[in-house]
Protein backbone atom coordinates (compact mmCIF):
# COMPACT_ATOMS: atom_id res chain seq x y z
CA UNK A 1 0.00 0.00 0.00
CA UNK A 2 1.51 3.33 -1.04
CA UNK A 3 2.42 6.06 1.44
CA UNK A 4 0.16 8.49 -0.40
CA UNK A 5 -2.83 6.44 0.78
CA UNK A 6 -2.30 7.92 4.25
CA UNK A 7 -2.29 11.56 3.12
CA UNK A 8 -4.86 13.98 1.77
CA UNK A 9 -4.21 12.72 -1.73
CA UNK A 10 -7.30 12.77 -3.91
CA UNK A 11 -5.52 10.89 -6.69
CA UNK A 12 -4.82 8.08 -4.25
CA UNK A 13 -8.46 7.99 -3.18
CA UNK A 14 -9.57 7.96 -6.80
CA UNK A 15 -7.32 4.99 -7.52
CA UNK A 16 -8.42 3.07 -4.43
CA UNK A 17 -12.14 3.93 -4.37
CA UNK A 18 -13.34 5.62 -7.56
CA UNK A 19 -16.97 5.27 -6.47
CA UNK A 20 -16.55 7.49 -3.42
CA UNK A 21 -14.23 9.83 -5.32
CA UNK A 22 -17.01 10.29 -7.84
CA UNK A 23 -19.45 11.15 -5.04
CA UNK A 24 -17.08 13.79 -3.64
CA UNK A 25 -16.63 15.37 -7.03
CA UNK A 26 -20.36 15.15 -7.67
CA UNK A 27 -21.17 17.03 -4.49
CA UNK A 28 -18.60 19.72 -5.29
CA UNK A 29 -20.19 20.03 -8.71
CA UNK A 30 -23.63 20.33 -7.13
CA UNK A 31 -22.46 23.12 -4.83
CA UNK A 32 -20.83 24.97 -7.70
CA UNK A 33 -23.68 24.41 -10.12
CA UNK A 34 -26.69 25.71 -8.20
CA UNK A 35 -27.99 28.19 -5.64
CA UNK A 36 -27.74 26.84 -2.09
CA UNK A 37 -30.42 28.50 0.02
CA UNK A 38 -30.89 25.98 2.84
CA UNK A 39 -30.88 28.18 5.96
CA UNK A 40 -29.01 25.59 8.05
CA UNK A 41 -26.09 25.16 5.62
CA UNK A 42 -22.91 27.01 4.74
CA UNK A 43 -19.54 26.46 3.05
CA UNK A 44 -16.73 25.74 5.52
CA UNK A 45 -13.39 27.24 4.54
CA UNK A 46 -10.59 25.09 3.06
CA UNK A 47 -8.69 25.69 6.31
CA UNK A 48 -11.54 24.21 8.38
CA UNK A 49 -11.81 21.26 6.00
CA UNK A 50 -8.05 20.69 6.26
CA UNK A 51 -8.31 20.33 10.04
CA UNK A 52 -11.28 17.99 9.60
CA UNK A 53 -9.27 15.76 7.30
CA UNK A 54 -6.27 15.54 9.62
CA UNK A 55 -4.67 12.75 11.65
CA UNK A 56 -6.37 14.10 14.77
CA UNK A 57 -9.28 11.95 13.63
CA UNK A 58 -7.28 8.92 14.82
CA UNK A 59 -6.96 9.98 18.47
CA UNK A 60 -9.14 8.65 21.24
CA UNK A 61 -9.33 11.28 23.97
CA UNK A 62 -12.09 10.56 26.47
CA UNK A 63 -12.13 13.19 29.19
CA UNK A 64 -10.93 16.78 29.10
CA UNK A 65 -7.53 18.45 28.55
CA UNK A 66 -5.16 17.37 31.30
CA UNK A 67 -7.70 14.79 32.52
CA UNK A 68 -7.84 12.16 29.78
CA UNK A 69 -8.47 8.44 30.12
CA UNK A 70 -5.96 7.68 27.36
CA UNK A 71 -2.28 8.45 26.91
CA UNK A 72 -0.79 10.34 24.00
CA UNK A 73 -3.16 13.31 24.23
CA UNK A 74 -0.62 16.15 24.48
CA UNK A 75 -1.28 17.46 20.97
CA UNK A 76 -5.06 17.11 21.01
CA UNK A 77 -5.12 18.82 24.41
CA UNK A 78 -3.56 21.85 22.73
CA UNK A 79 -6.24 21.82 20.05
CA UNK A 80 -9.10 21.60 22.56
CA UNK A 81 -7.64 24.29 24.80
CA UNK A 82 -7.34 26.60 21.81
CA UNK A 83 -10.93 25.89 20.81
CA UNK A 84 -12.17 26.61 24.35
CA UNK A 85 -10.15 29.81 24.69
CA UNK A 86 -11.26 31.10 21.30
CA UNK A 87 -14.90 30.18 21.89
CA UNK A 88 -15.16 31.92 25.26
CA UNK A 89 -13.40 35.00 23.88
CA UNK A 90 -15.57 35.13 20.77
CA UNK A 91 -18.85 35.03 22.71
CA UNK A 92 -17.76 36.68 25.96
CA UNK A 93 -18.71 33.52 27.83
CA UNK A 94 -17.45 32.28 31.19
CA UNK A 95 -17.19 28.65 30.11
CA UNK A 96 -17.30 26.63 26.89
CA UNK A 97 -17.59 22.94 26.10
CA UNK A 98 -16.53 22.19 22.51
CA UNK A 99 -17.03 18.42 22.58
CA UNK A 100 -20.69 18.01 21.47
CA UNK A 101 -20.87 16.11 18.19
CA UNK A 102 -23.88 18.05 16.88
CA UNK A 103 -26.57 20.51 17.87
CA UNK A 104 -28.82 17.67 18.99
CA UNK A 105 -25.96 16.24 21.08
CA UNK A 106 -25.41 19.64 22.68
CA UNK A 107 -29.12 19.89 23.48
CA UNK A 108 -29.14 16.38 24.92
CA UNK A 109 -26.36 17.42 27.28
CA UNK A 110 -28.27 20.52 28.41
CA UNK A 111 -31.27 18.34 29.26
CA UNK A 112 -28.94 16.02 31.16
CA UNK A 113 -27.39 18.87 33.11
CA UNK A 114 -30.62 20.47 34.33
CA UNK A 115 -33.56 18.08 34.05
CA UNK A 116 -34.64 14.69 35.33
CA UNK A 117 -37.02 12.53 33.28
CA UNK A 118 -40.57 13.79 33.64
CA UNK A 119 -39.67 17.35 34.60
CA UNK A 120 -41.10 20.27 32.66
CA UNK A 121 -39.58 22.45 29.96
CA UNK A 122 -41.23 25.41 28.23
CA UNK A 123 -40.17 25.78 24.59
CA UNK A 124 -41.36 26.99 21.21
CA UNK A 125 -43.56 24.57 19.28
CA UNK A 126 -42.11 22.98 16.16
CA UNK A 127 -44.99 24.05 13.85
CA UNK A 128 -44.41 27.67 14.88
CA UNK A 129 -40.64 27.65 14.36
CA UNK A 130 -39.15 25.58 17.17
CA UNK A 131 -36.94 22.51 16.77
CA UNK A 132 -37.37 18.75 16.89
CA UNK A 133 -35.29 18.51 20.09
CA UNK A 134 -37.46 21.07 21.90
CA UNK A 135 -39.98 18.56 23.18
CA UNK A 136 -41.66 17.08 20.12
CA UNK A 137 -43.17 13.68 20.79
CA UNK A 138 -41.03 11.84 18.22
CA UNK A 139 -37.80 13.13 19.83
CA UNK A 140 -36.08 11.96 23.01
CA UNK A 141 -36.96 15.38 24.40
CA UNK A 142 -40.68 14.77 24.11
CA UNK A 143 -40.48 11.15 25.23
CA UNK A 144 -38.42 11.80 28.36
CA UNK A 145 -39.59 15.24 29.48
CA UNK A 146 -42.87 17.09 29.95
CA UNK A 147 -42.80 19.72 27.23
CA UNK A 148 -45.14 22.71 27.29
CA UNK A 149 -45.09 24.73 24.08
CA UNK A 150 -45.67 28.38 23.23
CA UNK A 151 -46.17 29.73 19.72
CA UNK A 152 -46.47 32.91 17.71
CA UNK A 153 -49.20 35.54 17.71
CA UNK A 154 -51.73 34.97 14.94
CA UNK A 155 -51.48 38.56 13.69
CA UNK A 156 -47.79 39.41 14.07
CA UNK A 157 -46.50 35.84 13.51
CA UNK A 158 -43.78 36.71 16.03
CA UNK A 159 -43.34 35.05 19.43
CA UNK A 160 -46.42 35.53 21.61
CA UNK A 161 -44.66 36.82 24.73
CA UNK A 162 -47.93 37.11 26.67
CA UNK A 163 -48.53 33.40 26.07
CA UNK A 164 -44.96 32.59 27.12
CA UNK A 165 -45.44 34.42 30.43
CA UNK A 166 -48.84 32.87 31.07
CA UNK A 167 -47.63 29.32 30.43
CA UNK A 168 -44.50 29.84 32.54
CA UNK A 169 -46.52 31.02 35.52
CA UNK A 170 -49.04 28.22 35.13
CA UNK A 171 -46.65 25.29 34.63
CA UNK A 172 -43.53 26.51 36.52
CA UNK A 173 -41.06 24.76 34.18
CA UNK A 174 -37.60 23.80 35.37
CA UNK A 175 -36.16 25.21 32.13
CA UNK A 176 -37.37 27.90 29.73
CA UNK A 177 -35.99 27.52 26.21
CA UNK A 178 -35.79 30.16 23.48
CA UNK A 179 -34.69 29.57 19.91
CA UNK A 180 -35.67 27.39 16.98
CA UNK A 181 -35.22 26.58 13.32
CA UNK A 182 -37.55 29.03 11.55
CA UNK A 183 -37.60 32.26 13.54
CA UNK A 184 -36.95 35.28 11.28
CA UNK A 185 -37.11 37.93 14.00
CA UNK A 186 -34.89 38.82 16.94
CA UNK A 187 -35.71 37.19 20.26
CA UNK A 188 -36.22 39.33 23.38
CA UNK A 189 -33.64 37.65 25.61
CA UNK A 190 -34.10 40.23 28.38
CA UNK A 191 -37.79 39.27 28.64
CA UNK A 192 -36.96 35.57 28.93
CA UNK A 193 -34.27 36.27 31.56
CA UNK A 194 -36.67 38.25 33.73
CA UNK A 195 -39.36 35.57 33.40
CA UNK A 196 -36.93 32.79 34.29
CA UNK A 197 -35.83 34.74 37.37
CA UNK A 198 -39.44 35.31 38.38
CA UNK A 199 -40.29 31.59 38.49
CA UNK A 200 -36.84 30.27 39.42
CA UNK A 201 -36.13 28.53 36.09
CA UNK A 202 -32.99 27.95 34.07
CA UNK A 203 -32.94 30.11 30.93
CA UNK A 204 -31.55 28.19 27.94
CA UNK A 205 -31.08 29.54 24.41
CA UNK A 206 -30.67 27.19 21.46
CA UNK A 207 -28.79 29.58 19.17
CA UNK A 208 -27.91 27.02 16.49
CA UNK A 209 -29.37 29.05 13.65
CA UNK A 210 -28.22 32.53 14.52
CA UNK A 211 -25.02 32.10 16.57
CA UNK A 212 -22.91 33.07 13.57
CA UNK A 213 -24.66 36.42 13.43
CA UNK A 214 -23.89 36.83 17.14
CA UNK A 215 -20.23 35.99 16.50
CA UNK A 216 -20.12 38.69 13.81
CA UNK A 217 -21.95 41.17 16.06
CA UNK A 218 -24.71 41.53 13.48
CA UNK A 219 -27.45 40.82 16.06
CA UNK A 220 -27.62 40.96 19.89
CA UNK A 221 -26.07 38.13 21.89
CA UNK A 222 -28.00 35.82 24.24
CA UNK A 223 -24.87 35.08 26.28
CA UNK A 224 -25.25 37.96 28.80
CA UNK A 225 -28.79 36.81 29.59
CA UNK A 226 -28.84 33.01 29.37
CA UNK A 227 -27.63 30.44 31.86
CA UNK A 228 -26.63 28.23 28.94
CA UNK A 229 -26.44 28.61 25.16
CA UNK A 230 -26.19 25.59 22.85
CA UNK A 231 -25.40 25.84 19.16
CA UNK A 232 -24.20 24.15 16.03
CA UNK A 233 -21.02 25.28 14.31
CA UNK A 234 -21.96 24.61 10.69
CA UNK A 235 -24.67 27.16 9.89
CA UNK A 236 -23.95 30.89 9.61
CA UNK A 237 -20.93 30.30 11.85
CA UNK A 238 -19.39 28.46 8.86
CA UNK A 239 -17.46 25.84 10.79
CA UNK A 240 -17.46 22.03 10.77
CA UNK A 241 -20.65 20.01 11.17
CA UNK A 242 -20.66 19.86 14.96
CA UNK A 243 -21.87 21.56 18.13
CA UNK A 244 -20.80 23.46 21.25
CA UNK A 245 -22.14 24.89 24.50
CA UNK A 246 -21.32 28.06 26.43
CA UNK A 247 -22.60 28.75 29.93
CA UNK A 248 -22.02 30.67 33.13
CA UNK A 249 -19.28 29.51 35.48
CA UNK A 250 -21.97 28.40 37.94
CA UNK A 251 -23.11 25.67 35.54
CA UNK A 252 -19.74 24.69 34.04
CA UNK A 253 -19.30 21.48 36.04
CA UNK A 254 -22.85 20.30 35.36
CA UNK A 255 -22.52 20.92 31.60
CA UNK A 256 -19.12 19.20 31.37
CA UNK A 257 -20.36 16.13 33.25
CA UNK A 258 -23.47 15.98 31.08
CA UNK A 259 -21.42 16.04 27.86
CA UNK A 260 -18.91 13.48 29.20
CA UNK A 261 -19.41 10.93 30.60
CA UNK A 262 -23.22 11.20 30.67
CA UNK A 263 -24.05 11.65 26.98
CA UNK A 264 -20.89 11.05 24.95
CA UNK A 265 -17.71 9.02 24.94
CA UNK A 266 -14.57 10.08 23.12
CA UNK A 267 -14.76 13.46 21.37
CA UNK A 268 -13.90 13.95 17.70
CA UNK A 269 -10.57 15.73 17.99
CA UNK A 270 -10.31 16.55 14.29
CA UNK A 271 -13.66 18.33 14.55
CA UNK A 272 -12.57 20.19 17.68
CA UNK A 273 -9.45 21.38 15.85
CA UNK A 274 -11.67 22.53 12.99
CA UNK A 275 -13.83 24.43 15.48
CA UNK A 276 -10.71 26.16 16.79
CA UNK A 277 -9.88 27.27 13.24
CA UNK A 278 -13.46 28.44 12.73
CA UNK A 279 -13.57 30.46 15.96
CA UNK A 280 -10.36 32.21 14.89
CA UNK A 281 -11.95 33.03 11.52
CA UNK A 282 -15.04 34.42 13.23
CA UNK A 283 -12.98 36.85 15.32
CA UNK A 284 -11.81 38.74 12.23
CA UNK A 285 -13.19 42.00 10.77
CA UNK A 286 -13.80 40.12 7.51
CA UNK A 287 -16.20 37.77 9.25
CA UNK A 288 -18.05 40.65 10.92
CA UNK A 289 -18.55 42.20 7.49
CA UNK A 290 -19.77 38.83 6.24
CA UNK A 291 -22.33 38.46 9.04
CA UNK A 292 -23.73 41.94 8.38
CA UNK A 293 -24.01 41.11 4.67
CA UNK A 294 -25.85 37.87 5.44
CA UNK A 295 -28.57 39.89 7.18
CA UNK A 296 -28.68 42.53 4.45
CA UNK A 297 -29.00 39.80 1.84
CA UNK A 298 -31.75 38.02 3.77
CA UNK A 299 -33.74 41.23 3.96
CA UNK A 300 -33.24 41.89 0.26
CA UNK A 301 -34.29 38.37 -0.70
CA UNK A 302 -37.34 38.44 1.58
CA UNK A 303 -38.32 41.82 0.16
CA UNK A 304 -37.91 40.64 -3.42
CA UNK A 305 -40.08 37.57 -2.87
CA UNK A 306 -42.67 39.62 -1.01
CA UNK A 307 -42.96 42.15 -3.82
CA UNK A 308 -43.60 39.28 -6.22
CA UNK A 309 -46.42 37.86 -4.10
CA UNK A 310 -44.62 35.22 -2.01
CA UNK A 311 -45.32 36.75 1.38
CA UNK A 312 -42.68 36.68 4.12
CA UNK A 313 -44.13 35.73 7.49
CA UNK A 314 -43.72 38.47 10.13
CA UNK A 315 -43.36 40.87 7.20
CA UNK A 316 -39.64 40.26 6.76
CA UNK A 317 -36.54 39.20 8.69
CA UNK A 318 -33.85 40.40 11.10
CA UNK A 319 -31.64 37.37 10.61
CA UNK A 320 -30.22 35.06 7.95
CA UNK A 321 -33.50 33.41 7.01
CA UNK A 322 -37.02 34.20 5.94
CA UNK A 323 -40.12 32.04 5.94
CA UNK A 324 -42.58 32.51 3.09
CA UNK A 325 -46.29 31.76 2.74
CA UNK A 326 -47.15 30.24 -0.64
CA UNK A 327 -50.92 30.21 -0.21
CA UNK A 328 -51.22 33.46 -2.13
CA UNK A 329 -49.72 31.87 -5.25
CA UNK A 330 -51.57 28.58 -4.87
CA UNK A 331 -48.52 26.30 -4.65
CA UNK A 332 -47.59 23.89 -1.83
CA UNK A 333 -44.19 23.90 -0.19
CA UNK A 334 -43.58 20.39 -1.48
CA UNK A 335 -44.22 21.41 -5.08
CA UNK A 336 -42.23 24.63 -4.71
CA UNK A 337 -39.20 22.72 -3.41
CA UNK A 338 -39.37 20.25 -6.30
CA UNK A 339 -39.77 22.97 -8.93
CA UNK A 340 -36.87 24.98 -7.53
CA UNK A 341 -34.69 21.89 -7.36
CA UNK A 342 -35.33 21.19 -11.04
CA UNK A 343 -34.22 24.75 -11.79
CA UNK A 344 -30.97 24.48 -9.82
CA UNK A 345 -32.23 26.23 -6.69
CA UNK A 346 -31.95 24.30 -3.42
CA UNK A 347 -34.31 25.36 -0.62
CA UNK A 348 -36.76 23.54 1.64
CA UNK A 349 -40.49 23.32 2.16
CA UNK A 350 -41.44 24.49 5.62
CA UNK A 351 -44.55 24.76 7.75
CA UNK A 352 -45.79 28.28 8.38
CA UNK A 353 -47.57 29.34 11.58
CA UNK A 354 -51.09 27.91 11.72
CA UNK A 355 -50.38 25.92 8.57
CA UNK A 356 -53.46 24.11 7.20
CA UNK A 357 -51.27 21.59 5.35
CA UNK A 358 -49.40 18.63 6.91
CA UNK A 359 -45.62 19.05 7.46
CA UNK A 360 -44.83 16.66 4.61
CA UNK A 361 -46.57 19.03 2.21
CA UNK A 362 -46.41 22.42 4.02
CA UNK A 363 -47.66 25.79 2.83
CA UNK A 364 -44.31 27.57 2.93
CA UNK A 365 -40.67 27.64 2.00
CA UNK A 366 -37.67 28.66 4.08
CA UNK A 367 -34.72 30.45 2.46
CA UNK A 368 -31.35 31.41 3.93
CA UNK A 369 -28.49 33.54 2.66
CA UNK A 370 -25.41 32.12 4.40
CA UNK A 371 -24.07 30.16 1.43
CA UNK A 372 -24.68 32.75 -1.28
CA UNK A 373 -23.11 35.43 0.92
CA UNK A 374 -20.05 33.24 1.40
CA UNK A 375 -19.86 33.15 -2.40
CA UNK A 376 -19.74 36.95 -2.47
CA UNK A 377 -23.26 37.81 -3.62
CA UNK A 378 -24.96 41.01 -2.44
CA UNK A 379 -28.39 42.64 -2.39
CA UNK A 380 -28.53 43.09 -6.17
CA UNK A 381 -28.00 39.37 -6.70
CA UNK A 382 -30.62 38.60 -4.03
CA UNK A 383 -33.23 40.50 -6.01
CA UNK A 384 -32.32 38.35 -9.01
CA UNK A 385 -32.54 35.22 -6.88
CA UNK A 386 -35.97 36.29 -5.67
CA UNK A 387 -37.18 36.63 -9.23
CA UNK A 388 -35.78 33.23 -10.18
CA UNK A 389 -37.45 31.55 -7.20
CA UNK A 390 -40.76 33.20 -8.05
CA UNK A 391 -40.57 32.08 -11.66
CA UNK A 392 -39.66 28.53 -10.70
CA UNK A 393 -42.42 28.29 -8.08
CA UNK A 394 -45.22 29.86 -10.13
CA UNK A 395 -44.42 28.75 -13.70
CA UNK A 396 -41.88 25.94 -13.35
CA UNK A 397 -42.11 22.18 -13.17
CA UNK A 398 -40.51 19.36 -11.19
CA UNK A 399 -39.12 18.00 -14.47
CA UNK A 400 -35.55 19.29 -15.02
CA UNK A 401 -36.15 19.09 -18.77
CA UNK A 402 -39.20 21.32 -18.67
CA UNK A 403 -38.71 24.50 -20.71
CA UNK A 404 -39.03 26.81 -17.71
CA UNK A 405 -36.73 24.67 -15.57
CA UNK A 406 -34.05 24.72 -18.24
CA UNK A 407 -34.33 28.47 -18.79
CA UNK A 408 -34.09 29.31 -15.08
CA UNK A 409 -31.27 26.81 -14.60
CA UNK A 410 -29.31 28.56 -17.35
CA UNK A 411 -29.65 31.87 -15.46
CA UNK A 412 -28.65 30.15 -12.22
CA UNK A 413 -25.59 28.67 -13.92
CA UNK A 414 -24.56 32.11 -15.14
CA UNK A 415 -25.02 33.65 -11.69
CA UNK A 416 -23.08 31.03 -9.73
CA UNK A 417 -20.41 31.05 -12.43
CA UNK A 418 -19.74 34.69 -11.51
CA UNK A 419 -19.71 33.82 -7.79
CA UNK A 420 -18.31 30.26 -7.66
CA UNK A 421 -18.34 28.10 -4.56
CA UNK A 422 -14.83 26.95 -3.60
CA UNK A 423 -13.07 28.86 -6.40
CA UNK A 424 -9.72 27.51 -5.20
Amino acid sequence: MSETFYGSDFDALTAFDPDIAEVLLGELGRLRGGLQLIASENFSSPEVLTALGSTLSNKYAEGYPGRRYYGGCAEVDKAENLAIERCTALFGAEHANVQPLSGASANLAVYGAFLKPGETILAMSLPHGGHLTHGTKVSFSGKWFNAVHYGVHAETEDIDYDQVASLAREHRPKVILAGGSAIPRLIDFEFFRALADEIGAIFWVDAAHFIGLVAGKAIPSPVPYADVVSFTTHKVLRGPRSGAIVCTAEHAAAIDKAVFPMMQGGPQMHSIAAKAVNFKECATPAYAAYAAQVVANARALAGSLGELGIRPTTGGTDTHLSLHDLQGVGVTGKDAEARCDAAGITLNKNAIPYDPAPPSVASGIRVGTACVTTQGMGEAEMRTVGRLIHEAVTTGDADPEHEVSRRIRAEVTDLVGRFPAYPR
